[in-house]
């Protein structure tokens, strides 16, 4: 089936390493959050479309590159003038999806599920989640992605609105939300303490120091629990501990 990754969002949690680049094109280990959520949700996909506002051109760019080097096309939503919310961008694409139910993700999220295994066996009648949280899902849930029927995307209206509001809720509170629970990692990189945690669980931490280093990033100090950025510099005389130094820019997280 078709499937949507949102990454229109303005990850103002997770400033100021967003005032660098969209939050999607931030990196956990050694892909964007972007490309780990496309390469987790195409294996499970006929098609794929990717929503975009924040940070639009520098997206659109990276995603041009990906498909020229062999990552495969996506169809790119476009959301002016503001971003839609989660609900609205799925309303947005209903000529896209031509009728079909669709699996949304957030960009934004870090896991190893599955998705392939999520949607086998789907009724496509029913609102089905897959989420880390045991219990009863509620707006605190965390969720690794979710199924909509086409009949839900058809009540859907482009305009900033949220699934939860417009279909998680709902289908709580009449008993015929489907949820499959997820035991393995799921973190959302929201907040700077978020996403070294997401770094440091994905890259198994690739120095012995216990720090995440990007390609073509240079380390003359020491660096203890961190991420250094791709191209990033940690000088001579420099110790960074539980931080991310990004290009110029070192975020403590405390």
């Amino acid at each position: 089936m078709p499937a949507l990754v949102l990454a229109a969002g303005e990850g103002r949690r997770l400033r100021p390493l967003t005032l660098l680049r969209p939050k999607p094109l931030c990196p956990v280990g050694d892909r964007t959050l972007l490309d780990r959520a496309l390469d987790a949700v195409v294996p499970a996909a006929s098609r794929v479309a990717v929503n975009v506002h924040h940070g639009r051109a520098m997206v659109e760019d990276h995603l041009s590159a990906r498909a020229a080097q062999g990552g495969g096309d996506v169809f790119v939503s476009v959301e002016e003038p503001e971003a839609l919310g989660t609900a609205g961008a799925v309303a947005r694409l209903a000529a896209w999806l031509a009728g079909e139910p669709v699996l949304v993700v957030n960009a934004d999220t870090v896991h190893d599920a599955d998705l392939s295994a999520f949607v086998r066996g789907w009724d496509g009648e029913r609102v089905r989640l897959l989420t880390p949280t045991p219990g009863p899902f509620g707006p605190r849930s965390g969720v690794v992605a979710s199924l909509l029927p086409a009949a839900e995307v058809a009540r859907l209206s482009p305009v900033p609105s949220g699934l939860w509001e417009c279909v998680w809720r709902d289908a709580v509170a009449e008993g015929c939300l489907e949820t499959v629970h997820h035991d393995g990692l799921c973190l959302d990189c929201g907040t700077p303490a978020d996403y070294l945690a997401a770094n440091l669980a994905v890259a198994g931490a690739d120095r012995p120091d216990g720090s995440v280093v990007g390609e073509g990033a240079r380390v003359d100090g020491t660096v203890e629990r961190g991420v250094v950025w791709p191209g990033s510099v940690v000088a001579a005389g420099e110790h960074l501990v539980d931080a991310v130094r990004a290009d110029g820019l070192t975020v403590l997280v405390r």
